[in-house]
């Protein structure tokens, strides 16, 4: 399988598992919305690593394959591929994205799924679909400059250009800079801190503040305090409140 699932400690890691470059063809893409869907139903899933390997996340789409394909079969295969990526992003789960080497394209789209990207200091992220005469498809122009505004994801998607891990932190592309050989440990490391805490407050404050994105402020607050209120009905907020109380801030055992 191109794309795996692997469970240990509450942490879900969805790897990729194409060599040489992990690109996204087709089935690669069918298989990361299956795999997406399995990470979102399990319960022993509490939050997500997307890994690429050691030498590479995802180099791109499968670009022999897509230069077969007329304006009738994108037509419909477009919104297949957005499906997958936004399967990634809609996991109501903590999710991290572990950047080694090339992510581009496609792979850069899928990073930009997670909630918090370390890369490694030999990455190398971009959107270099207009080189092909094309503009980003999986989400790309959405997700990148809702992350780091229009003018700079206008510079990325304009140019095609590569940014190295030092440029993509400081425009906020990505979130921390370490080791090559420290990035997946340090990503597992966020996610298993985050699977200990309670789930679905962890889940509201996601979709509060994906969801507040997408609207006007009165709205988001509308969103915010419904899942606010309502999480004054879940066993975790009576242990954290009982814990905070009883043995201080920061030692509730949540269920």
């Amino acid at each position: 399988m191109t794309v795996n699932l692997e469970v240990a400690d509450g942490v879900g890691t969805i790897r990729l598992d194409r060599p040489p470059m992990n690109a996204l063809d087709v089935a690669t893409q069918d298989r990361l919305r299956e795999i997406a869907h399995e990470a979102t139903r399990r319960e022993d899933v509490r939050a997500v690593v997307i890994w690429g390997g050691e030498k590479v996340f995802a180099a791109g789409a499968d670009i022999k394959e897509m230069q077969v394909m007329d304006h009738a079969a994108m037509v419909t295969r477009s919104r297949d591929l957005q499906d997958a990526f936004t399967a990634v992003a809609r996991i109501p789960k903590p999710v991290v994205a572990a950047v080694t080497g090339y992510a581009l394209g496609g792979g850069c789209e899928l990073a930009l799924c997670a909630d918090f990207r370390i890369a490694a200091e030999n990455a190398k992220l971009g959107q270099p679909e207009i080189l092909l005469g094309l503009i980003p498809g999986a989400g790309g122009t959405q997700r990148l400059s809702r992350l780091v505004g229009p003018s700079r994801a206008k510079d990325l998607i304009f140019t095609g250009r590569m940014v190295r891990a030092d440029e993509a932190l400081t425009m906020g592309l990505v979130d921390r800079v370490v080791p090559a050989e420290e990035v997946y440990e340090q990503a597992h490391a966020w996610a298993a801190a985050l699977a200990k805490g309670p789930a679905l407050a962890l889940r509201a404050a996601k979709e509060s503040v994906d969801a507040g994105l997408e609207t006007d402020i009165d709205t988001g607050l509308a969103i915010e305090r419904t899942w606010f209120a309502g999480l004054f009905a879940t066993e975790d907020r009576e242990i954290g409140m009982r814990s905070f109380v009883e043995e201080g801030p920061g030692k509730a055992k949540f269920v």
